[in-house]
């Protein structure tokens, strides 16, 4: 089995490298934190002390860096590289950002496949993520066992790099609006006197019912351990992405520009690498109660 390349081992890259490397695929990592790299002395995985050699050694490399500006300066290192014919993006870099990528690696003749992920760290580690992807047929087949692996549902949104950014950012951009909606209404019934377990369940029995009620309020905000796995900061980066691409269509985006105000705050109050569910903390303060009920 040919090498596989790794790129980037924080809290969502390294749950997809860990689940590559628990399939069998034969892996050479390479991240800029020491202790994230200690963690991939795993038999039949190498580990890199650069993205070059990562692309001397593996033919597929996939990133999951932090920003545009880190996957952009990683796809022009990996150009030259000996070994690489197709590198997979699964972080959200927007659409621009991957079409400058593209034009980059093109031009070393290699393939882009676009497959940003959606379902956090513990989806990674289960193999149930959804995996958005375009780019051409032969790139995409070459990705194809390790994006399996990877995913419990893959959708194939085209065949240009870009358009599974739009689906991701579009996916992200709603979850985002619902998660400060409902950081908003629980935080009312709980200061009105209802308990936040009881609300919980009344709002999943009925219409507004979402992801961040199914299962972000249940698992990381009512026992209060906001260990969902995801960065705060992220998802702000990515709502200014959506807002980005709506004003370059001349789109109105009043939805996700109130999103991206309520993470804002919530970001400047817990700090950008504080996990996803903080965001409800700022609503706490302003209200005086908590939503909890330790399970």
């Amino acid at each position: 089995m040919e090498t596989t390349g790794f790129i980037g081992l924080g809290h969502m890259g390294g749950a997809l490298a860990r689940r590559l490397a628990g399939a069998g695929f034969p892996l050479a990592v390479h991240d800029h934190s020491a202790a994230a790299c200690a963690a991939f002395q795993l038999a039949r995985t190498i580990v890199c002390a650069s993205a070059r050699e990562v692309a001397d050694r593996a033919t597929v490399v996939f990133l999951c860096l932090p920003s545009v500006e880190a996957s952009q300066a990683v796809a022009r290192a990996l150009a030259p590289g000996r070994a690489v014919r197709v590198v997979v993006e699964t972080s959200t870099v927007g659409p621009a950002g991957v079409r400058e990528m593209a034009a980059v690696l093109a031009a070393h003749g290699i393939g882009v496949v676009d497959a940003p992920v959606s379902g956090g760290p513990k989806g990674a580690d289960a193999g149930t993520l959804s995996v958005m992807h375009s780019g051409q047929a032969g790139h995409v087949t070459a990705a194809l066992p390790q994006l399996q692996a990877l995913a419990g549902k893959r959708f194939d949104v085209g065949a240009q790099p870009g358009l599974a950014q739009v689906c991701k950012l579009v996916n992200n951009a709603i979850s985002a609006a619902a998660m400060v909606a409902s950081c908003e209404g629980m935080v009312l019934g709980v200061q009105a006197g209802l308990d936040a377990g009881t609300l919980l369940a009344a709002i999943n029995a009925g219409s507004g019912r979402n992801a961040a009620t199914l299962d972000k309020f249940p698992r990381a905000i009512l026992p209060g351990t906001f260990d969902y796995g995801g960065p705060v900061g992220l998802m702000l980066k990515d709502l200014s992405l959506y807002l980005e691409e709506a004003a370059a269509r001349g789109l109105p985006a009043g939805m996700a520009q109130a999103a991206f105000t309520a993470w804002s705050q919530a970001t400047a109050r817990v700090g950008p690498d504080a996990d996803y569910t903080a965001l409800i903390r700022p609503f706490e303060d302003a209200a005086g109660v908590q939503v909890r009920q330790p399970s």
